[in-house]
């Protein structure tokens, strides 16, 4: 029988988490409760809804398929499914493409157990770190100062480095609706006053925030 990953979300493509073009999986649950999360839609564990890792495995290749870059796990707490993720990210190893797997972690490396170290081992790109709200940061895809990015594979040095001291303009956010007209995000608006722009700029088109989406006023 297929592991079951419990997801909040998947979507794609993602062009604002990472590398190119991206199919990017939330997962559901997480227990570090970081005070000002802007995902705390993902902090259940019960929610979300559980899907059998050979079926994630068919959206990735059919991402593969229409292009993809890559693949980014974040959440939620990914490495709190340690055993699930790691079945993943083996699976999409074997796919053998010019395809890199970013993975998202709250916990720092001291910080994990054997079976959490093993999964994020099989990573490409590693972020890690809490979101700390009082230590904002304009690094591209890391929400707080103290998030650190590690390149663990040629792949991942050849299409990242460049990225781990890079502070864009504007950090890179891409707005979506689900079928019940609700907005959401997805990047990481990692200065206040994105946010609050963005904030602005639904406000004006008649949304109004609710935890992580937007629902039509």
């Amino acid at each position: 029988m297929s592991e079951r990953l419990r997801l909040a979300r998947a979507h794609f493509p993602v062009t604002s988490l990472g590398y190119g073009h991206r199919l990017v999986l939330w997962v559901q649950g997480c227990p570090l409760a970081c005070p000002g999360c802007i995902a705390k839609d993902t902090w259940d564990p019960a929610g979300g809804v559980a899907v059998d890792v050979a079926d994630l495995l068919g959206d990735v290749r059919r991402a593969v398929l229409a292009g993809a870059d890559g693949l980014t796990v974040s959440g939620g707490e990914p490495l709190r499914q340690a055993a699930a993720v790691g079945s993943l990210l083996r699976g999409v190893q074997e796919l053998g493409a010019a395809f890199d797997v970013l993975l998202y972690t709250g916990f720092e490396l001291d910080e994990l157990d054997s079976a959490q170290r093993e999964t994020a081992e099989l990573a490409d790109v590693l972020i890690t770190g809490r979101y700390v709200a009082t230590a904002p940061t304009g690094l591209i895809w890391r929400g707080s100062a103290n998030q650190r990015m590690h390149l663990r594979t040629p792949l991942a040095r050849d299409r990242y480095t460049d990225f781990i001291e890079y502070e864009p303009e504007h950090p890179p956010v891409q707005i979506e609706a689900d079928r019940e007209g609700r907005l959401w995000w997805a990047g990481v608006p990692n200065r206040p006053e994105t946010k609050r722009a963005l904030d602005r700029g639904l406000a004006a088109l008649g949304y109004s925030l609710e935890s992580t989406s937007w629902r039509r006023q």
